[in-house]
């Protein structure tokens, strides 16, 4: 029985894909290749596995009820990794009905199917936004999370209370991965590493807000992918678990902007501006629950994951020039 992937052309979508397929598994993916962003850098992302024989790409959106149903009918997956979702914080500012089409109807229609489809455990995306304003660190599980400060965010606590309503009424496992600042080769083209790179190669300034003064947790690709895979296959879980995909250690904006420089070999140019509605100040993971429950242990430094990234950017727009 084939495992389901949806959002499997996305950053954090394709690399569960590849995982998946290394490990010897069968796999049908979901997309609709929206153009929230170039829609190429999701077409090389899928280029390395969509002929692969394990592997069954389907182009669609997941809040199209007919189509979901269909797939499930034809493919019968016993665990679904749902990692659809329209992201962006400040985009959700601008464009809301985005967000209740696919995270909220999306997210229904994927819940409705594992109901009717007997899937034995549904892994699905949240997201560190839900924490919001909260002002203990680090983040923990455990912490109250209800007051967002973006339509965004309100999305993601509404995937986890809608996931627990239906394990508490169907009796399937659900499993939310709240994630931290996700970087990496191949990532999204709206987050800051990303921008700061094109704008530093360029010899454009770099927008940084609140003044610098802020903290992310940012989480290497490899170690995220370890903490997905071990949530859709490790015994022992409970009906419904949350956890943290974090870091667990907090960086300085500005110490990633003179990192991401140093490997760029550029001195980066700033324009200082304060903060954006829907930020937060600072995000920080506490990591024991997955460190216990998942052996889930980060590994990547901030440094060597941007360096990773900074080589593979080379590399991918040298070859598109080429």
């Amino acid at each position: 029985m084939p495992v389901l992937v949806t959002g499997a052309a996305g950053f954090i979508g394709s690399n569960v894909v590849k995982r998946l397929l290394d490990a010897g598994c069968t796999v049908v993916g979901i997309d609709n290749h929206n153009a929230y962003y170039d829609v190429s850098i999701k077409d090389h992302r899928i280029s390395e596995f969509e002929m692969h024989e394990r592997y069954t790409h389907v182009r669609g959106d997941v809040a199209d009820r007919e189509l979901m149903n269909q797939l499930f009918e034809q493919h019968r997956p016993e665990k679904v990794c749902h990692l659809a979702a329209q992201a962006g914080v400040r985009y959700s500012l601008e464009n809301p009905h985005a967000y209740e089409e696919s995270n909220l109807k999306g997210f229904l229609n994927i819940l409705e199917c594992c109901r009717h489809f007997a899937v034995q455990r549904l892994v699905y995306a949240s997201s560190s936004s839900v924490y919001g304003g909260n002002t203990k660190i680090p983040f923990s599980e455990a912490d109250a999370v209800d007051n967002p400060v973006s339509l965004y965010a309100a999305t993601k606590k509404a995937n986890e209370l809608m996931a627990h309503s239906y394990s508490h009424l169907y009796g399937f496992q659900t499993i939310g991965l709240r994630f931290f600042t996700v970087y990496g080769p191949a990532g999204r083209p709206d987050m800051a590493y990303w921008l700061f790179t094109e704008a530093m190669l360029n010899g454009k300034s770099i927008k940084v807000f609140n003044n610098g003064d802020m903290q992310r947790d940012f989480t290497y690709i490899d170690d995220v992918i370890d903490g997905v895979e071990a949530a859709m296959f490790k015994d022992g879980l409970d009906q419904y678990e949350i956890f943290n995909l974090g870091n667990n250690q907090p960086e300085q904006l500005m110490d990633m902007i003179q990192c991401l420089g140093k490997a760029l070999g550029v001195e980066p140019k700033m324009e200082m501006l304060p903060m954006q509605p829907g930020d937060v100040y600072q995000t920080y993971a506490d990591i024991d629950k997955a460190q216990q429950k998942l052996g889930y242990q980060p590994r990547t430094s901030l440094k060597e994951g941007l360096d990773r990234f900074v080589e593979w950017y080379s590399s991918y727009f040298d070859h598109q020039k080429g």
